[in-house]
């Protein structure tokens, strides 16, 4: 009998395994640097530099900085993107300047579209839900495209802003921050 629960158990998990891993490739295009010209119905037409990295652990580390003319920095924001296979999406959180994790959202892929739920502005009172959707997702670039809502979803701003990306600099993985102790 106990040989049985540990077959069923190794069988169970022969099976699950693989799903927790299905998704956790899903950001991969994003890893590298990244030049990136946008237009906001908001703010108008700007320019910026995006870097994204794999941590050891396999969570996405990226930085979003929109730039002036002369380079220098008007926004900047860091989120950590993670995989959660128990519900098969990606969890995000966005900080910026002294505002905290606020920016909280899912993500998912979709066919060959990365699909982004998440809002902004949570810190300041001023809270907007952003429906993103990465697309033409190519190697060396990518589009990005959000509808935006201030009212709790229920009206939206079709192509609120958008984005292309073009790549800069290779992907890559970030060493751990705490290696083992040599032996």
């Amino acid at each position: 009998m106990k040989y049985l629960r540990l077959l069923t158990i190794f069988l169970l998990l022969l099976k699950i395994v693989p799903l927790f891993a299905q998704g956790k490739s899903d950001f991969d295009y994003l890893l590298g640097d990244w030049e990136f010209t946008a237009e906001s119905k908001e703010h108008g037409k700007f320019i910026g530099r995006w870097s994204a990295t794999r941590l050891v652990t396999g969570q996405i580390l990226d930085e979003y900085r929109v730039l002036g003319d002369n380079g220098e920095t008007y926004y900047a924001t860091t989120t950590i993107r993670a995989y959660n296979g128990t519900t098969k999406q990606w969890e995000l959180i966005g900080m910026d300047g002294e505002g905290g994790l606020q920016d909280f959202g899912t993500a998912r892929m979709v066919n060959a579209e990365m699909h982004i739920e998440q809002k902004f502005g949570v810190a300041s009172g001023k809270v907007s839900i952003l429906k993103i959707r990465y697309h033409n997702i190519q190697p060396d670039r990518f589009s990005w495209v959000a509808d935006r809502s201030t009212d709790g979803g229920k009206t939206w701003v079709r192509n609120h802003q958008t984005l292309e990306a073009r790549r800069i600099g290779p992907a890559r993985s970030m060493n751990s921050l705490t290696p083992p102790k040599a032996k």
